[in-house]
C-alpha cells in the first residue's frame, strides 16, 4: 500500500511549464481531486515513473497532465510536470476508449 498525499510539490520550473498552455494551478490540483485516468509513460520515464492523467477542470474541459510522485521528508507529493487542454481529436479518441466494454474478470476455480 503507497503512502498518503501530502499535497502538490510546486516549484518555478513546473508552475511555468503548466501555465504556459492556459491552466491555472488550481484547476490542475482540483483535476487530482475529481475522477482521472492514469496511465504509464515509459517513454519519458527515465530517471523517474512518470504519468499522464486525463481528467476535467471544474468547467468541464478536458486537461492532460504529466506528473510524477515526489517523497519529500518522508512525505509522498504529486509533481505535475506539464499540463495543457486536450485538442478534440484526443477527446474525440477518449470519449471512444471510455464507451468501449471492458472484459471483466472472470472467475475460475
Amino acid at each position: 500500500m503507497s503512502e498518503p498525499l501530502a499535497g502538490f510539490n510546486w516549484d518555478a520550473g513546473n508552475r511555468k511549464k503548466c501555465q504556459k498552455h492556459g491552466l491555472k494551478i488550481d484547476e490542475i490540483e482540483t483535476a487530482f481531486r475529481a475522477p482521472m485516468r492514469v496511465f504509464p509513460d515509459p517513454a519519458h520515464s527515465g530517471l523517474e515513473t512518470r504519468y499522464l492523467g486525463i481528467g476535467k477542470t471544474a468547467a468541464g474541459r478536458h486537461i492532460l497532465i504529466a506528473f510524477t510522485y515526489r517523497s519529500l521528508e518522508q512525505q509522498r507529493f504529486i509533481r505535475p510536470i506539464s499540463a495543457r487542454f486536450m485538442h478534440s481529436k484526443e477527446i474525440t479518441h477518449y470519449e471512444a476508449q471510455s464507451q468501449e466494454p471492458r472484459e471483466a474478470a472472470s472467475d475460475k476455480d
